[in-house]
């Protein structure tokens, strides 16, 4: 059964101000989707065609199979980390989580913006549960917590193609509206372990 591009969690346009339509046309409509044709492609006829994209990511050394299965994840896992007014803080067991491993809400934030915003190239950021602690990481290219035994609680996408059309090369600007204005704690909270 061929891999199939996720469906959005919201409507195309709802993350404006802050991310349009456009980039959201250009980003999931044709970079995201041509991951999934892509590695369609590559597995078609193959053992890997049976498999989950999990089972692909799990079994396949880095390369273009391994890099298209990773950047689809990588992607559904960004688009559900944002939310349509998102932001403000979380709550329950992942507040407790968060005031636990990085003191504050607001010094959790400050670590993951200074991970987007400093990652040199093409990757992501990530709030990861790892050994059953909160961290941020950096990943470059399709590098995913997954592969290193973390669970992925948040991602945010510095490939330019993430916020270029918005904030042209003011990644800072777009990492500070994905914490302030999207973030979507009710999803990380989902991915606690």
């Amino acid at each position: 059964m061929p891999i199939a591009l996720p469906q959005l969690p919201y409507a195309r346009d709802a993350l404006a101000p802050h991310l349009s339509a456009e980039t959201i046309d250009f980003h999931y409509g044709k970079h995201h989707q041509a991951y999934v044709t892509n590695l369609n492609k590559m597995i078609e006829g193959k053992p890997e065609a049976s498999k989950s994209l999990e089972e692909i990511i799990r079994g396949t050394a880095e390369g273009p199979v391994f890099n298209n299965a990773a950047q689809i994840w990588n992607h559904a896992c960004y688009w559900n980390s944002m939310t349509p007014a998102g932001g403000g803080a979380p709550s329950g067991r992942l507040l407790e989580a968060v005031n636990r491993d990085f003191g504050s809400v607001g010094k959790m934030k400050e670590q993951f913006a200074e991970a987007a915003k400093t990652h040199f190239g093409s990757g992501w950021a990530w709030l990861v549960s790892d050994a059953g602690r909160l961290r941020i990481t950096r990943t470059s290219n399709a590098d995913l917590p997954l592969k290193h035994g973390q669970t992925a609680l948040l991602a945010c996408d510095v490939w330019e193609h993430a916020y270029y059309i918005d904030y042209r090369n003011a990644r800072p600007d777009y990492v500070t509206a994905y914490l302030d204005h999207l973030l979507n704690w009710e999803f990380a909270a989902s991915n606690l372990v």
